[in-house]
């Protein structure tokens, strides 16, 4: 489960955030995650709140941004959101594309820190945050290990 150590990057940038700020606390993290990015929002929320335990970000909302893949048709000459991530053809005319433009996206978009002269009730500023790096894409087992039924082995 990769989505412990985005949470763990997540809380480590915000606090840093906070800091820089002088805030003591971060009351909102604003993320933007791609349906091709290989992190779950479940999983992420699951982890993000053992990742901020004890921490300036311990109680802040987690707000999460799905993103949906959208593709470059060159025939249509047009961006278009895929009506489904098994078939990567252009939503329009069909054809086969490969040229994704949205969807693969991991982003602290915003945090949101209390100024320092506000009361703990009154809206928070948002501080931007920097893109987080994608999790790197793991080969597949069948990549990794040879199968068993693809060995020789003589008796």
């Amino acid at each position: 489960m990769h989505e412990l150590s985005v949470a763990y990057h997540l809380v480590q940038t915000a606090s840093e955030a906070a800091r820089r700020a002088g805030a003591a606390r971060v009351t909102c993290l604003r993320v933007r995650i791609g349906v091709l990015s290989c992190v779950h929002p479940d999983a992420l929320e699951f982890c993000y709140e053992l990742a901020a335990q004890g921490t300036p970000v311990e109680g802040a909302r987690l707000v999460i941004e799905e993103v949906p893949v959208e593709v470059y048709c060159p025939r249509c000459r047009r961006q278009l959101p895929l009506k489904t991530i098994q078939k990567f053809c252009c939503p329009q005319c069909g054809r086969p594309t490969a040229d994704v433009r949205r969807g693969k996206e991991l982003e602290l978009a915003s945090i949101e820190i209390p100024s320092s002269h506000q009361h703990e009730d009154a809206p928070a500023k948002d501080v931007q945050g920097p893109p987080l790096e994608p999790p790197q894409e793991q080969p597949s087992q069948a990549d990794s290990f040879p199968l068993a039924s693809d060995s020789q082995e003589s008796v």
